[in-house]
């Protein structure tokens, strides 16, 4: 639209509808996409996925709700965007760094990309699970996408076969995901405590019923770093690729 509606300037609640609204000029100036989806994710980022919501999102922007249904059609919306935020970071983190030579060192250098991100946004890595699961493939953002097609050319490249290609991409995609979740899941029952079994809680397990788990809890806490990514890839990508 060229304008705001004259309508819409008065404040005559019969006209001043979403399309346009003082709303479309918030806090720090005219809205866009980028702008909402990065306000989301400083709001998820600060205060977790629960304080997430189109009125709330509204506040933080100084405009009204129904303002942002021009760039994102609802929650789901929202939290799609979400991840698209997430996987554009990788984009520029990937787009500012040298490509690797080998297919297997491009990997790793995407994998520790990733991982760096999912740090960084800890609080919506989740949806990175859960947007997957429901959202179907050809409906994911294009940045999602794009990664899909960078992996999947390496691979393609390494001559592997499409079965090859299928196994070894799905693989890759699950031990990434699943060794950011394990980094991230909490640990410390009271982060108050200066004792470490006090502080990981671990006078609430039974020693009896859990003597290993407390013995390696201590060990569970601390994070593996891209170090433990890195080995374990290699690890994955010995075995399978040894059998494609």
């Amino acid at each position: 639209m060229a304008g705001e509606r004259p309508e819409a300037r008065s404040g005559d609640p019969r006209t001043a509808g979403p399309a346009r609204r003082a709303a479309d000029r918030g806090r720090y100036g005219r809205l866009s996409r980028a702008r909402v989806l990065a306000s989301a994710l400083e709001l998820v980022d600060r205060e977790g996925l629960s304080a997430l919501s189109m009125r709330r999102l509204g506040a933080e922007l100084g405009v009204e709700a129904m303002a942002l249904y021009r760039y994102a059609e609802g929650k789901d919306a929202l939290l799609d965007g979400l991840v698209e935020a997430l996987y554009l970071e990788l984009e520029e983190r990937l787009a500012g760094q040298a490509e690797e030579s080998s297919w297997r060192a491009e990997l790793q250098r995407v994998a520790r990309a990733t991982y760096e991100v999912c740090l960084a946004h800890p609080q919506a890595v989740p949806l990175l699970t859960t947007r997957m699961l429901a959202v179907p493939l050809a409906r994911r953002p294009l940045a999602v996408l794009r990664n899909h097609e960078r992996v999947l050319t390496l691979l393609t490249g390494a001559g592997f076969d499409d079965a090859a290609v299928v196994g070894l991409f799905r693989a890759f995609n699950s031990w990434l995901i699943g060794y950011v979740s394990e980094e991230l899941r909490p640990m410390v029952d009271n982060p108050d405590e200066e004792e470490p079994a006090f502080r990981l809680g671990l006078h609430r397990m039974p020693a009896h019923e859990l003597p290993v788990l407390r013995g390696v809890a201590a060990a569970l806490a601390e994070r593996g770093g891209t170090e433990g990514l890195a080995t374990g890839l290699d690890a994955l990508l010995d075995r399978l690729a040894a059998t494609g």
